[in-house]
């Protein structure tokens, strides 16, 4: 029971931050911006103020000074929450990778840069494809990934794809994967011998929704993340891009408290290790 009265404080003490801000933002900021704009632009410099400077910056500040802690499992948003779990591992090279992906329908997403945002907004506003959409940036191992690859769900409605990001690693960074083995080889002596595993959260947005911590726009994930790792797999086997090698149990199936608001994330806690086609 005090286990639980804890989760619970703990997961509304990330409220706070917000709490903050509304309160600064209604009785200062707003205020302020009122006698010097119209009160439409004064509403929106005060959201982005608030949902994109101060919380952010206070929530990062709180990171700086108490840490994230957990197991690989999964990989956090900037400010240490949350986010996708990992679930996919591809080992190769960096060549190999990008021309799997590309032979399998997917593309690299491009950075976020002004360009990049302003061609999405306008490919959402005509309701046509644009391939290749940024990707907010997750961290794994202290970094962001090192690539991401899309493939979107025009059909299903606007912020709708299929999605991967990918950190390169070696496979000491994955809790207790050098104890399990392929064949007579074991993992280490495989990743030696083909290069670097890449170790991907895989999952599938479906809307645009707010981040709870911070009410910025972010996308709805689908809650369950597993058919999205098996649709990468079952892509890349049946077209003999790459070769299914093992299941690996990060940790039992669990449930994960995502950023969107009203969300949260299932998994078996199960990732797949593929070896990559050698002639990509």
């Amino acid at each position: 029971m005090v286990r639980y009265v804890w989760l619970a404080l703990k997961r509304f003490a990330v409220l706070i931050p917000g709490v903050i801000v509304a309160y600064v933002s209604l009785r200062s900021i707003f205020p302020f911006l009122q006698h010097r704009l119209p009160v439409a632009a004064a509403v929106f410099v005060t959201y982005v103020l608030g949902a994109y400077v101060l919380i952010p910056a206070l929530l990062r500040g709180w990171r700086l000074l108490v840490p994230a802690k957990h197991l690989p499992l999964y990989c956090v948003t900037p400010d240490g929450f949350a986010s996708d779990p990992l679930n996919i591992g591809l080992i190769g090279s960096r060549s190999q990778l990008i021309g799997t992906m590309k032979a399998a329908g997917w593309y690299v997403a491009k950075p976020v840069t002004p360009v990049s945002v302003a061609a999405t907004i306008i490919a959402i506003v005509l309701k046509r494809p644009y391939h290749g959409t940024p990707m907010s940036a997750l961290y794994l191992f202290g970094r962001k990934q090192d690539i991401g690859f899309e493939k979107q769900l025009v059909e299903h409605g606007r912020g709708h794809r299929h999605h991967v990001r990918f950190w390169a690693t070696t496979l000491d960074d994955i809790q207790n994967i050098g104890q399990q083995r392929i064949g007579s080889r074991s993992y280490q002596e495989q990743l030696i011998a083909d290069k670097l595993l890449w170790v991907g959260a895989a999952s599938r947005d479906v809307g645009i929704t707010l981040a709870l911590q911070t009410m910025q726009l972010t996308h709805a994930v689908a809650s369950d993340t597993d058919p999205e790792r098996d649709f990468i797999v079952r892509q890349l086997t049946r077209a003999k891009l790459a070769r299914r090698l093992t299941d690996i149990r990060l940790y039992r199936s669990y449930r994960l408290p995502n950023r969107a608001w009203s969300r949260a994330l299932r998994t078996d806690g199960m990732m797949t290790i593929l070896r990559l086609s050698s002639k990509h």
